[in-house]
């Protein structure tokens, strides 16, 4: 029988059947922004607060899955590696159930250069999605540290969650920027390809893989970060946790962990990677090639 017969050859070409061209993923990204330029106040708001929880249930629920392997170097890979897993959930929910991710509308650099969105409306959107971000997923960190959950493991989950945070604002502002643009590439190449697919079974699984890659990999999403870091400096206040902590954590990587470098050190430099990762390195990039094609 020939190859051109084979059962895989079939269900490749039923799959691609299911995908839109670049060309079309393009037009759709940016129509996509346009609506979003155009959506209320209250709306974008609302619709940011319920993706900072999203992402940050899976934040919580990775460093739940990973945490015992991650306190330990020799293992800690492997840690990295099952966190990528439940960590995609995140993206799963803020894309099917419907809501508004700040690193997903840094896409709207496309419908900007191609002038049909001002740049007002596209830094308006931005403004409120983050800031709905930052509510969503504070306050999802601040009811994990209420629960009591971090007790898990004698107390090891809640010493992971202050080490992950003191880790993440000991970062150089550099380290955090080019970590930052590896995460949301990744992160919109997800997007991108989910909105490529025409079913749920495509969506998924095209989220699922870079999402599993960037977490395994260690880089830097600023929403999930809006988790990581409160979640620490907020079980850094239990002496319990804090104790935990220091087992497993040099003690001046800990002093680097306040409100202050979360902002500056991390959450900025942070934000302004994410930004070029997805909005050029992704929008823009695929926007210019779509562009030469036609």
């Amino acid at each position: 029988m020939s190859h051109y017969n084979s059962p895989l050859t079939t269900v490749i070409f039923v799959f691609l059947k299911h995908l839109n061209s670049v060309s079309e993923t393009c037009q759709l990204v940016s129509d996509t922004g346009v609506v979003k330029a155009g959506k209320s106040t209250t709306d974008l708001f609302i619709l940011g607060i319920l993706a900072g929880a999203y992402v940050a249930f899976a934040a919580a629920g990775s460093t739940m899955a990973a945490f015992h392997l991650l306190a330990n170097h020799e293992t800690f890979g492997l840690g990295r590696c099952i966190a990528g897993i439940i960590f995609p959930c995140g993206l799963i929910l803020v894309m099917l159930a419907g809501s508004e991710l700040f690193t997903g509308n840094t896409m709207m650099l496309l419908p900007l250069t191609q002038r049909r969105i001002s740049l007002f409306a596209m830094l308006r959107n931005w403004f409120i999605v983050y800031a709905g971000n930052f509510v969503g997923a504070v306050f999802v960190a601040f009811l994990v540290c209420q629960s009591g959950q971090l007790n898990s493991g004698d107390h090891l989950l809640g010493g992971m969650t202050v080490k992950i945070a003191a880790m993440k604002c000991n970062l150089t502002f550099i380290q955090a920027f080019l970590l930052g643009i590896l995460c949301n590439w990744l992160v919109c190449l997800a997007i991108w390809m989910a909105m490529s697919a025409k079913d749920i079974t495509g969506k998924i699984l095209a989220i699922f893989f870079p999402i599993w890659l960037f977490v395994t990999s260690g880089y830097e999403h600023s929403i999930a970060n809006m988790y990581y870091i409160p979640a620490g400096l907020f079980a850094a206040q239990s002496s319990s946790w804090l104790e935990s902590a220091q087992t497993i954590t040099h003690p001046e990587v800990l002093a680097s962990l306040t409100w202050t470098t979360f902002f500056t050190a991390n959450l900025l430099p942070v934000t302004l990677g994410n930004i070029v990762g997805g909005g050029v390195l992704v929008a823009l990039v695929y926007g210019y090639v779509c562009r030469k094609t036609k």
